[in-house]
């Protein structure tokens, strides 16, 4: 949980609404097919659908800035490096909009790539 104050109170944002944030704007940008999540007993990377965005993202903070490790499914074809410059423009900028915190840092890690 990331906590501000003002002169209006406290404001609490849980990380599970950082990472529904940070996964809706991924899942915007050209080329990404959804978000990943792989199951470690047989290491096999599964498409996640909408209502399960948030499994693909991790947000965690650090001195009240926020760092997110994303894992996504691009589509053939992409730039990859266009694509994750995209992806981290797109997130650090809708996260900080959305919430007011800094983000730090988006790393976002290529599980899959689908045709």
């Amino acid at each position: 949980m990331l906590e501000y104050e003002n002169s209006f109170g406290v404001t609490t944002v849980s990380k599970d609404a950082i990472a529904a944030i940070a996964g809706n704007a991924a899942t915007k940008s050209f080329g990404v097919v959804g978000m990943a999540y792989k199951n470690t007993a047989d290491g096999i990377v599964s498409l996640l659908k909408w209502d399960n965005i948030s499994k693909g993202v991790e947000a965690f903070s650090e001195d009240n800035e926020i760092i997110i490790n994303m894992h996504i499914i691009i589509t053939y074809g992409i730039n990859i490096k266009s694509i994750t410059e995209s992806i981290t423009h797109n997130v650090k900028y809708s996260v900080e909009t959305a919430t007011g915190f800094k983000v730090r840092k988006v790393c976002v890690f290529i599980d899959s790539i689908k045709q």
